[in-house]
């Protein structure tokens, strides 16, 4: 089928088949290799993308879902960096083995935008789906308290 999706605030055609997820239309049809497959089953939160300024799973959300709806990928945050959170994660030394980042950031720059002062409370709540194997937690919360501070720790 023919889809017409906005990605990263561009119209992108995508001839796919409707129950193709999300997360595959990103990577194979669209060359967006930022978000990552993780569990497949919307466990890990490795494949998060913002719908419409939501997490959202990619791995089951099938592209005959997305309709209108704004999809934002990692890909949207700048390629330099300069967006608060890539300074803050980069400045703490977050990732260890980066797999999970993609979907971390995802997830708290939804976090950022509906709650510019985040609790240490709404922080697990909202990071509470994406896992880290590498155990980097209490780094992904202090670089979204750093970025939240104004790049202050």
């Amino acid at each position: 089928m023919k889809y017409s999706m906005n990605v990263n605030g561009k119209t992108q055609a995508v001839d796919v088949p409707e129950r193709m997820p999300l997360l595959w239309v990103l990577r194979d049809a669209l060359g967006l290799k930022g978000t990552k497959f993780g569990c497949g089953i919307a466990q890990c939160g490795a494949c998060t993308v913002l719908i419409d300024g939501q997490p959202t799973r990619s791995c089951i959300t099938p592209a005959s879902a997305i309709g209108t709806k704004k999809v934002e990928t990692i890909e949207s945050l700048p390629a330099d960096a300069s967006h608060p959170l890539q300074k803050a994660w980069v400045e703490l030394d977050v990732p260890q083995c980066g797999y999970c980042q993609a979907g971390q950031l995802m997830s708290a720059s939804a976090l950022l935008k509906n709650t510019p002062r985040p609790t240490d409370a709404q922080i697990d709540t909202a990071m509470s789906g994406n896992v880290c194997r590498c155990g980097t937690y209490l780094r992904i919360k202090a670089a979204i308290k750093m970025a939240a501070n104004g790049g202050r720790a």
